[in-house]
């Protein structure tokens, strides 16, 4: 997880990780940087890594909390949707007005998402999802379980998942510059769009991205 031993100058990883923060690609960041771009690539990847390994302490959470499976990527053409051939399933649980939890997932039944609801969200919690059958198991559970029934409408006042929907439509619209994310790595991808979305500004994620290399090469 170490940059410490990376041949780039301080400098120049100075400046790499100021571009990652403003979302620049890899490519266009090794250029301004005047280096190779693989190398510039490797040094992405590795920042991914490091702020993955940091999310994967993430404290469960409480109070009102939205829950919802999204797919990514595939093929264009075909079926789309829950079960979409090609496709990513990735699961999410945001808390209202707080933080956002992702995890890449290999389908999307009920044995696969309930262990992860009852890892990350306290007891007694009000937990909104739409009518997906997988959230059947949520009737029977310690939550206070809401559904919003999507064929009849998208909001019923305080009954939405609009909060976990709308970091599925920052997420892609971030990964879509990169013109298609190696299933291998998506993972990192994904806890990447998870970061920006609960840290905020842009000086924010530079000052905790700088602590966590440090922490990083310090291990």
């Amino acid at each position: 997880m170490k940059l410490k031993r990376c041949r780039l100058t301080e400098k120049q990883q100075d400046r790499l990780v100021e571009f990652f923060v403003g979302e620049m690609t890899a490519r266009t960041a090794a250029d301004l940087v005047g280096i190779n771009k693989t190398t510039g690539a490797y040094f992405f990847h590795r920042l991914r890594e490091i702020i993955a390994w940091q999310l994967d302490e993430a404290s469960p959470l409480a109070g009102e909390v939205e829950a919802d499976e999204s797919y990514f990527g595939g093929k264009r053409k075909g079926k789309r949707g829950r079960g979409a051939a090609g496709k990513v399933p990735v699961f999410g649980i945001l808390k209202r007005g707080g933080k956002v939890y992702t995890k890449m997932i290999p389908d999307a039944r009920a044995e696969t998402l309930m262990p992860i609801i009852n890892r990350m969200i306290l007891p007694d919690s009000i937990v909104y999802t739409d009518t997906w059958a997988s959230y059947n198991a949520l009737d029977i559970s310690d939550f206070h379980h809401v559904r919003i029934n999507h064929s009849e409408l998208f909001a019923d006042q305080n009954n939405h998942i609009n909060g976990i929907e709308n970091f599925w439509n920052q997420a892609k619209s971030h990964m879509r510059k990169f013109n298609g994310v190696p299933k291998q790595n998506f993972h990192l991808f994904l806890k990447e769009c998870e970061w920006r979305f609960n840290e905020g500004s842009p000086k924010q994620l530079l000052k905790q991205l700088r602590q966590w290399i440090k922490m990083a090469n310090q291990r």
